[in-house]
C-alpha cells in the first residue's frame, strides 16, 4: 500500500479516484506545526534554533496518517508546488522520522501544476527528493516573520497603548497607506484652463479640437492658469478663422496582456469583479482543486500562487486551436507567444494561472460550480486565451488645425483613433484603476486646407487632484513594483490591516485610520530601517537566493539579527517624552494643518494660553492641552479641519445652538472615545454620546437635546406599572424596566422609540424569547401562536441559537430579522411547511462531506452565520463570511466545538450531546494581563504574547457579551489560565448585575 500526502480534504478526495487501488491518499489539512506563540520559539543565541509545536488538531490527524504510514510500502508527499507546500512536505517528514515509522520506506515528493488525471499520473513517475533549500527559506522567512513580530509588537505596547502588532511586511504595507495619506494632506491644488473648440467639417461633420499653441509657443496642460487668461483665447477664438493645416494616419498595434500571475489575477478580480483579494484566492484555491464535470472530479486551474507568465507548450497549442475554432484563423497569430514577467524578484518556476484544458469553455463549467467560482474562471479563460491571440491594429490619426485671429495665430488639434482589426479586443480589455481612458473616437473625413465652421468655443475651469488613496488592487500592484512581500501573503497581508484597524476600506479605497499612523510613525521614527521598501525588497531577495541554493539562511538571519536587536535595545530606555515628541513632529502637518489665516494651529480653544500636543492615554492616543490639569480640553486625533469643522470655529468644538429652557449653549464635541454633545460649560457639564446610528455632520439641535434628556421614560409596563425607559448605555441604545434590559434594533432611533415597541421588546426579554445565546432554552417560557390546520398547537420558543417555531417534533429557527414577539401564525405555518419539505435535511449552503460522513453546511442563524454538522453547529469567527467560508475551515470550527463541547473529539455527529458541561468560574484576579484584540485583558502565562501575530497569521476574535447597561457592570473577569480553581459562587443578586 502507498500513502500520499497532501494538504487538502478536497485534493485528497479528488487524487484518490485517479490513483485508484494501492494507494490511501491524507490530507494534512495545511500546516501540521507551528512556531508556539511565545517567547523562545526561535532562539539567536542558539544560531536561531527553533522550537516547533504540534496543536491538538494537528495531533489527531498526524495520528491518522502515522497509523497509515506504519502498514505502508512507500510515502509519497504532493503537496503544493511552492515554499510552503515544500514546508508542509518537510514538517510531516518530519514527525514521521521522529515517530520513527519510516525505517527502510522509501520516502518520495512528487509535485504537479494542476490537479488532472494526466498531471498527477506524470508526477508519480517524476518523483523527488524535498528540497532542501526551498525548506530553508520557509525557514529564514518564518523566523525573520517571529524574530519581528515577537520583539517589535511588545515595544509598540509598552511604548504606545492601543498599539496592536507589527510584521516585517505588514508594517511596510501600512506605511504605503500612511505615505499615500499625507501626499493627499500636503497637496497643493492649481487652477488651471482648458480651451475646448466645437467645430464642423464642409459636409457638416461635427468634432472637438484643443488648444495647444498660441503665437509659435506651446501651451500644455497647466499654461493656461488665469480665469482672465482663458478668456482672452476664448475671445480670439471666436473671432478666428478656422482651417486645416495638416493631417497625419499612423498605424499602430496594441499587443495582448501576458496570463495572470497571482497579483495580475488579484487586481484584475478587485477591478472586473469586485472580489477583495482574500475572497479572490479562496475561489481559486476551489478551481485548483476541482469540481466534477461530467461525471470526473477534475482540476479547473492550474496552481494559483506563482509569480510566473509563462505557458506550458501543450497549454499553447490548445489557446490556438481554441482561437481558429472560436474566432477565426485571422485571430490566430503566426507564432506563439512568449512572455517574461517584469516584476521585482519574481520566480518564474511556475506557470501563469490557466485554465487545466482551455477547450472547456466558461459556459459548459458554469453549470457545475458556484455563481462567483464560474465569473473567476471565465476571467482567467479569457485573459489565457486572449494572451495568445492576435495583436489589435488600430489607427491614431491627428489633425492640426489653425485659427487665425488677426495677427494672432492660435494652434489646435483633434486626436481620433480607429480599430482597424480588433484582434484581442474581441475577447478582453484589461481593466484600470485610476487612469483616465485614452481613447478617443473617430474622426470625420477631413482634408488639407479645408475651411472648418465655428459652432462654440468652451473655457471650462479645472483644478488639480491629489494622487488617488490605493485600492486592494493599486496596493497589490504598487508592493509588487516593490517587490514587498511573495504573491501568497499579499491577501494575507491587507487583512491583517484590516483587522488591526490600523486601516478601513471606504468604497473600495484604503484610509489609514489613526492607529495605523500612530504605529508608522512610531516604526518610522526609532525604526526607520525596517519599515523602508528597499530594505524589505532586499530581504526578500535575499530569501529567493535562499531559495536558488545561492546562500545559506542563518547567515541572512546572523545579518539580519545583529542590527535589528542593536535596535531594539536602543528603545529599552526610551522615555515617553521622547516618543511624544517624535510622534508631534511626524504628525504634525496631520494632526494640526496650517490655518489660512497664520494663527497658531497648536494653540488650546478652550483656554487660550495653553498649546495642544500628542499624548498618550490608557487607551490610546489623543489631543490634549499643556495646561492640564487647569485645562481639560482634549480631542481625538483627526483634524478638525479634515472632518469638516468650518474655519474660525473652536477646533473639535462645533455650536449647534442654544437649549430653549436653560439658555445653555449645546455643542457637539470630538472626544477622545468618539463625538458626544455638551450642555454648557462648567466643572461637570450635562455630557451624551451619539449612538453610532447617528451622523456628527447630521446632528440638529432638537436630537442633541433629545439625547441629553437621555435617560427619558417612554411607558408604563402593563403589568408592573413600573416605568420603561429608554436610554443611550455602554453597548448602545437600550430599553430598561427595573432590572430587565434590552437592545434596540440597529435601524431603530432612541429618541424616537415608542411605547409599543418598548414595551414589546421588554416582555420578549423577560419571556425568554430574545434569543440569547447563554440562556437557557428549557426554563424559557413559549410563546402560543394558535393550532396547526393539522391539528396540535404551534409555539415560538427560545432555543440555544435563537427563536425557533415548534410543532410537534417540527422546529425551524426564525428569520434573522423576525421578530418572535410579533410573528404571527401564517408566517410560523410557512416556516414549518418548508422544513417539513425538505425533511429537516439539508439547509444552508452546502459546503462538502465530513471526512468521517455527512454533509456540512453553512447556514444564517439569527445571531450570524454558522455552519452545521448533524447536531453540531459552530458560530464563524470574525473576519470569515458564510460567502467565503472553505470546507477545511468549516471542518476546523466544528472540531473545535466538539473540542469545547465535551473535552474529546468525536467521529459522527450524531454522538454530539445537546448540552456542555459547565466550565469553571474564571478567577478575580490573574497573574499578569496583557491587552487581547477586543482591548479586553486576557490572562497570559509566562512570557506569551497573543497578539504578536506574523503577516500570515490572525487572532481570534473573542465574542461580546450579553448586553448590560454601564450603571450595571461590576469589574470584568478575567479569563482563568489552564487548571484555575473555580471562583465562589456569586450570589443571584451579584449575577443579575
Amino acid at each position: 500500500m502507498n500513502v500520499v500526502i497532501v494538504e487538502s480534504p478536497a485534493k485528497a478526495k479528488t487524487i484518490n479516484k485517479y490513483l485508484g487501488k494501492g494507494y490511501e491518499v491524507y490530507a494534512s489539512y495545511g500546516h501540521v506545526r507551528d512556531l508556539p506563540a511565545k517567547d523562545g520559539s526561535v532562539d539567536p543565541d542558539a544560531d536561531f534554533a527553533m522550537l516547533w509545536d504540534v496543536d491538538t488538531k494537528s495531533a489527531k490527524r498526524l495520528s491518522d496518517i502515522a497509523k497509515a504510514v506504519k502498514d505502508a510500502d512507500r510515502v509519497i508527499l504532493a503537496t503544493d508546488p511552492d515554499r510552503e507546500g515544500e514546508a508542509i512536505s518537510w514538517h510531516v517528514l518530519e514527525v514521521l522520522k521522529a515517530k520513527r515509522l519510516l525505517k527502510d520506506k522509501p520516502v518520495e515528493r512528487v509535485v504537479f501544476n494542476a490537479i488532472t488525471k494526466a498531471a498527477i499520473l506524470e508526477a508519480m513517475k517524476n518523483p523527488r527528493e524535498i528540497d532542501a533549500a526551498l525548506v530553508d527559506a520557509y525557514l529564514a522567512r518564518r523566523a525573520l516573520d517571529y524574530l519581528v513580530g515577537f520583539n517589535l509588537s511588545p515595544v509598540l505596547w509598552r511604548k504606545l497603548p492601543g498599539a496592536r502588532s507589527a510584521g516585517r511586511v505588514q508594517s511596510v504595507a501600512l506605511r504605503l497607506v500612511c505615505d499615500r495619506e499625507l501626499e493627499i494632506e500636503q497637496f497643493v491644488s492649481r487652477e488651471y484652463w482648458s480651451i475646448l473648440a466645437h467645430l464642423k467639417t464642409e459636409a457638416g461633420a461635427p468634432f472637438t479640437a484643443r488648444l495647444v499653441g498660441a503665437d509659435g509657443k506651446k501651451i500644455n496642460r497647466l499654461d493656461i492658469g488665469a480665469g482672465a487668461e482663458a478668456e482672452a483665447f476664448k475671445a480670439a477664438l471666436e473671432a478666428a478663422k478656422f482651417s486645416v493645416a495638416s493631417i497625419e494616419a499612423k498605424p499602430a498595434k496594441r499587443h495582448p496582456w501576458a496570463p495572470f500571475t497571482t497579483s495580475t489575477l488579484q487586481q484584475e478580480a478587485s477591478r472586473k469583479l469586485g472580489f477583495a483579494p482574500a475572497r479572490t484566492m479562496q475561489l481559486a484555491q476551489r478551481l485548483y482543486e476541482g469540481a466534477e464535470i461530467d461525471g470526473e472530479t477534475v482540476g479547473l486551474i492550474t496552481y494559483m500562487r506563482t509569480d510566473g507568465v509563462d505557458l506550458a507548450p501543450e497549454a499553447i497549442a490548445s489557446a490556438r486551436a481554441v482561437i481558429g475554432k472560436e474566432f477565426g484563423a485571422a485571430y490566430v497569430p503566426s507564432a506563439p507567444r512568449k512572455y517574461n514577467v517584469k516584476a521585482k524578484n519574481a520566480q518564474e518556476a511556475h506557470e501563469a494561472i490557466r485554465p487545466t484544458d482551455l477547450a472547456r469553455l466558461p459556459a459548459k463549467v458554469a453549470r457545475s460550480i458556484e455563481p462567483d467560482q464560474a465569473r473567476l474562471y471565465e476571467l482567467i479563460w479569457k485573459r489565457t486565451i486572449a494572451s495568445q491571440m492576435e495583436s489589435a491594429e488600430l489607427e491614431r490619426t491627428t489633425v492640426e488645425i489653425l485659427a487665425q485671429a488677426g495677427a494672432r495665430r492660435l494652434d489646435l488639434r483633434a486626436t481620433g483613433q480607429v480599430i482597424r482589426f480588433d484582434g484581442f479586443l474581441k475577447l478582453y480589455q484589461e481593466g484600470h484603476d485610476d487612469e483616465e481612458d485614452e481613447e478617443s473616437g473617430r474622426l470625420p473625413e477631413m482634408r488639407k486646407d479645408e475651411v472648418l465652421t465655428k459652432e462654440k468655443i468652451d473655457a471650462t475651469q479645472h483644478f488639480t487632484e491629489p494622487p488617488p488613496r490605493f485600492t486592494e488592487a493599486t496596493l497589490v500592484k504598487r508592493m509588487e513594483e516593490l517587490g514587498i512581500g511573495r504573491p501568497s501573503t499579499y491577501a494575507s497581508t491587507l487583512a491583517v490591516l484590516r483587522e488591526r484597524d490600523y486601516v478601513r476600506l471606504d468604497k473600495k479605497r484604503l484610509y489609514p485610520e489613526d492607529k495605523g499612523r500612530l504605529v508608522t510613525a512610531f516604526l518610522e521614527a526609532f525604526f526607520t530601517r525596517y519599515v523602508g521598501y528597499d530594505f524589505t525588497a532586499d530581504l526578500e531577495e535575499k530569501l529567493d537566493r535562499v531559495s536558488n541554493h545561492e546562500i545559506d539562511w542563518k547567515q541572512v538571519l546572523r545579518e539580519f539579527w545583529t542590527d535589528f536587536s542593536g535596535a531594539l535595545a536602543g528603545t529599552k530606555d526610551l522615555r515617553t517624552t521622547q516618543v511624544l515628541d517624535s510622534l508631534n513632529e511626524i504628525l504634525g502637518p496631520h494632526i494640526f494643518p496650517a490655518k489660512a489665516d497664520g494663527s497658531n494651529p497648536r494653540a488650546c480653544p478652550s483656554c487660550g494660553d495653553g498649546q495642544l500636543s500628542l499624548k498618550l492615554g490608557k487607551f490610546g492616543a489623543f489631543i490634549g492641552c499643556s495646561n492640564y490639569p487647569e485645562c481639560k480640553f482634549t480631542r481625538t486625533l483627526a483634524n478638525a479641519e479634515a472632518a469638516g469643522e468650518v474655519e474660525g470655529e473652536r477646533p473639535g468644538v462645533k455650536s449647534l445652538g442654544f437649549d430653549p429652557e436653560t439658555g445653555e449653549e449645546i455643542t457637539l464635541r470630538d472626544g477622545r472615545f468618539g463625538a458626544y454633545v455638551q450642555q454648557g460649560e462648567g466643572e461637570k457639564p450635562k455630557r451624551a454620546s451619539l449612538p453610532k446610528t447617528m451622523a456628527p455632520a447630521e446632528l440638529s439641535l432638537d436630537q442633541a437635546i433629545g439625547l441629553l434628556s437621555l435617560p427619558r421614560e417612554v411607558a408604563k409596563h402593563p403589568e408592573t406599572k413600573e416605568p420603561v425607559l429608554a436610554g443611550i448605555g455602554r453597548y448602545g441604545p437600550y430599553v430598561q424596566h427595573g432590572k430587565t434590559y434590552a437592545n434596540i434594533g440597529k435601524d431603530e432611533d432612541i429618541l424616537s422609540i415608542g411605547a409599543n415597541r418598548a414595551i414589546d421588546l421588554i416582555v420578549a426579554k423577560e419571556s425568554g424569547l430574545t434569543g440569547r445565546r447563554f440562556g437557557k432554552a428549557e426554563s424559557s417560557a413559549a410563546r402560543a401562536l394558535g393550532e396547526h390546520p393539522s391539528g396540535g398547537e404551534v409555539t415560538i420558543k427560545a432555543g440555544r441559537f435563537g427563536p425557533y417555531v415548534n410543532y410537534g417534533k417540527i422546529n425551524a429557527t426564525l428569520p434573522r430579522d423576525a421578530d418572535p414577539t410579533t410573528f404571527s401564525l401564517e408566517e410560523a405555518l410557512a416556516l414549518l411547511a418548508a422544513k417539513s419539505t425538505d425533511g429537516g435535511a439539508t439547509q444552508g449552503r452546502l459546503l462538502g462531506e465530513h471526512p468521517a460522513g455527512g454533509p456540512i453546511t453553512v447556514r444564517e442563524g439569527r445571531f450570524g452565520a454558522y455552519v452545521n454538522y448533524g447536531k453540531i453547529n459552530a458560530t464563524l469567527k470574525n473576519g470569515s463570511s458564510p460567502e467565503t467560508i472553505t470546507l477545511e475551515e468549516a471542518i476546523r470550527l466544528i472540531e473545535d466545538k466538539e473540542g469545547a463541547g465535551t473535552g474529546s473529539a468525536k467521529k459522527k455527529p450524531t454522538a454530539a450531546k445537546k448540552t456542555a458541561p459547565k466550565e469553571p468560574a474564571a478567577k478575580e484576579t490573574a497573574p499578569k494581563k496583557t491587552p487581547s484584540k477586543t482591548g479586553k485583558t486576557v490572562a497570559t502565562k509566562g512570557k506569551t504574547q497573543p497578539d504578536a501575530l506574523t503577516d500570515d497569521q490572525a487572532s481570534d476574535e473573542s465574542e461580546e457579551p450579553p448586553f448590560e447597561p454601564t450603571s450595571q457592570i461590576k469589574a470584568a473577569p478575567t479569563r482563568s489560565k489552564p487548571g484555575a480553581k473555580p471562583a465562589p459562587a456569586k450570589s443571584k443578586k451579584a449575577k443579575q448585575a
